[in-house]
């Protein structure tokens, strides 16, 4: 989701609205208090971060800065858990999410220099029973086209199948894309989706004969001294440095939020690690995939001419004006994405760089490769215009640019963002006609509904109102209330989600049930709530 993969799949992605502290902000921790004395470009950062933090309510931020193979910046700010005294720092680990695209877009790097793969094979030579919804599509299918979102699936296609946390394993969500529905040309645009890396990843186990889990431990981060990152947040020890994440629950409250896993999808986001451990895989990327070993010994993880294929464009995307003028500074001039990476530029230089979004987490990694630039931002509040903010403020001063007020350019993009979603609802309630009561009995509403690709929903009446259960996603529970006509809201209990959707019943002549959709009702809410895929079919009673 922002989950999503963020949710946050492009840099000015803003998922949250701008709101005062919900909480007293805490003490200036030690490192907050300390000078950028580490580099003079870097003066007045930590007053930067600050006002971040403040202005987007969030908790805790992390920032590493590499240049030429080493450290020159990094450091916590805020607490990790509000109301208890540990400090963010630099080992921190937070949720990298869609961060792990690239990843899984280097192990299949790896194993293509090894002459296990290529990344022009047919994703069936490797896994036989792949379907998509489509035979050519199915058949034209390479290992390319899982890391460079031009499939012809929707933004966001099946990520019900995974998000929030299901009972699917990864393989039966890769089999269930015989049913998601394509709504695009096939390499026709481009539309970001999570599930095909989790097919990337079943690829990956089966061209190393190790699961992705042990790939990543032993292949990459081990190589690389990554000693505190995990592969997911259920391999977090209890003595591990973990932020706390927060969601602002109805888009307003700020709590925590719950700790997530997608052992299902794995390869599309799950890492946890930290600013000093992702400086490491920073660096060897920026070094031509190159490391330096603790005895000082360099050793190659990829080779050069893998690495420039995941940072050359495979799906062009097209440049849009941005929300706000204060935000034309970070316009580029092209954007694309290549394999597991974001490509762009910024005042003359060429930018690779991804976001990740995570509940209560956000993120954003960019690398500058012809000035050995790397700047990581790890975030523990849901609003992408912190990291981009903190971003921006740190290229300025590597890059020696002009100066832009960052922080009130991406402050004004959320006020206007919550602005249109505010609109949009008032139109909503415009539009509604108060006195049109449902057509049928609510008990006449329950049911198993079921979709070809998710699978069941249910819809039960209980105390004389209607309540609704995904079948294999335990926090999908929400209570069904009438809108008007035909039409219901589904208030989810879990407020964090902020994923509140229509219900639509379509009735038949006979006033009988013939179909249900669904579809969010606020555009704030993140992607990966891909209700409007729903086809939901009332399954006969036996």
């Amino acid at each position: 989701m922002t989950r999503s993969f963020l949710p946050l799949a492009i840099a000015c992605a803003l998922l949250a609205p701008m709101q005062a502290f919900a909480q007293a902000a805490p003490a200036a921790t030690p490192a907050a208090q300390a000078t950028s004395a580490e580099d003079p470009r870097l003066a007045g950062f930590d007053a930067f971060v600050e006002s971040v933090r403040k202005q987007f309510d969030v908790p805790g931020i992390a920032v590493a800065i590499v240049e030429d193979g080493r450290i020159v910046f990094e450091r916590g700010y805020g607490p990790r858990e509000l109301g208890k005294p540990q400090a963010i720092d630099a080992n921190t680990l937070f949720a990298i999410a869609s961060n792990t695209k690239a990843f899984t877009a280097t192990s299949l790097s790896m194993l293509a220099d090894e002459g296990k793969l290529s990344l022009d094979d047919r994703v069936i030579d490797h896994l036989p029973w792949f379907r998509m919804n489509d035979a050519y599509v199915t058949r034209e299918m390479r290992i390319r086209d899982l890391l460079a979102h031009r499939s012809g699936l929707t933004l966001g296609a099946g990520d019900l199948l995974y998000w929030p946390t299901s009972s699917y394993t990864t393989e039966e969500v890769a089999r269930r894309l015989k049913d998601v529905p394509i709504g695009g040309q096939f390499r026709g645009q481009y539309a970001y989706d999570n599930i095909l890396f989790g097919v990337a990843q079943l690829v990956i186990e089966q061209a190393s004969g190790q699961s992705y889990e042990d790939f990543l431990r032993t292949r990459i981060f081990a190589p690389l001294g990554m000693d505190h990152t995990r592969f997911n947040s259920d391999d977090l020890q209890a003595d591990d440095n973990v932020a706390t994440g927060y969601a602002k629950a109805d888009f307003k409250d700020l709590q925590p939020a719950p700790r997530t896993s997608w052992r299902n999808v794995s390869g599309a986001g799950g890492i946890y690690s930290s600013v000093h451990d992702m400086s490491k895989w920073m660096n060897m990327h920026l070094a031509g995939g190159v490391y330096t070993d603790a005895n000082g010994k360099e050793h190659r993880l990829v080779s050069q001419k893998r690495q420039q294929g995941m940072w050359s464009i495979v799906t062009p995307i097209p440049v849009s004006e941005p929300s706000v003028p204060e935000l034309r500074p970070a316009k580029p001039n092209f954007l694309g994405y290549g394999e597991g990476w974001q490509l762009s530029d910024y005042r003359g230089n060429k930018l690779v760089w991804h976001t990740g979004g995570w509940p209560g987490m956000v993120s954003r990694l960019t690398l500058v490769p012809d000035r050995k630039i790397g700047v990581i931002v790890l975030t523990s509040q849901e609003v992408g215009a912190a990291f981009n903010a903190v971003t921006m403020q740190a290229l300025d001063a590597m890059l020696q640019s002009p100066k832009t007020d960052w922080l009130d350019a991406y402050a004004k993009a959320v006020a206007k963002q919550q602005g249109n979603a505010d609109e949009d609802w008032q139109k909503h309630l415009a539009a509604r006609a108060k006195n049109a009561p449902p057509s049928l009995p609510l008990a006449r509403y329950a049911g198993t509904y079921r979709d070809p690709w998710y699978g069941d929903v249910v819809i039960s009446e209980q105390g004389g109102k209607l309540v609704v259960r995904f079948s294999k996603t335990a926090e999908l529970v929400g209570d069904v209330e009438p809108w008007q006509h035909d039409t219901f809201v589904i208030r989810w209990r879990e407020r964090w989600l902020n994923a509140d959707a229509f219900l639509n019943f379509v009735l038949d002549a006979d006033g009988h049930i013939r179909e249900a959709r669904m579809e969010p009702i606020s555009p704030l809410t993140d992607f990966s709530f891909d209700f409007q895929d729903l086809r939901l079919a009332p399954v006969e009673k036996k």
